[in-house]
């Protein structure tokens, strides 16, 4: 799977292990930065590129980190397309794929630990949307408060 993977200054260092461990595991990794520790950058800057990528078909999903996932989220969900969630637990992480259709993962480097995290990514990425008619349902309705607020493509 292709895979847009973003931080902001807060994430690069589990950033980094994700990267590694999701070409080990077969992925292709569209690193979109940041690739230094140093806090001057902001992370909508990193999760619009996250978003984008995965909004223009350049990546199949994207994982965006930030300090808390909270910001990065609401920043990637600005994009058109875009579905990101921040999970902090691998439930949420399979159900907002298999119900919500979910396809930005944001976490919070400051909330989990890396095992935790590898863990979410993993049970993530191996969930697909259900296609169950409730789901398509629901997906539906979001996707038309989109096209009613101007932000459909």
């Amino acid at each position: 799977m292709r895979i847009a993977l973003g931080a902001d200054h807060a994430g690069f260092e589990l950033k980094r292990l994700l990267h590694l461990r999701l070409e080990e595991s077969g992925h292709t990794v569209i690193n979109l930065g940041t690739d230094a520790a140093q806090p001057a950058v902001d992370y909508p800057d990193y999760a619009r590129a996250v978003a984008e990528a995965v909004a223009r078909g350049d990546a199949e999903r994207g994982i965006m980190l930030c300090g808390s996932g909270v910001g990065a989220c609401i920043a990637a969900n600005k994009v058109t397309g875009v579905r990101a969630a921040t999970c902090h637990d691998t439930f949420s992480a399979r159900q907002g794929v298999e119900d919500d259709d979910a396809n930005v993962l944001c976490l919070g480097a400051r909330v989990i630990g890396p095992s935790l995290a590898l863990e979410i990514t993993g049970a993530w990425l191996a969930a697909r949307f259900s296609q169950a008619d409730r789901h398509k349902r629901r997906l539906d309705k979001i996707l038309a408060i989109e096209r009613e607020y101007g932000r459909a493509r």
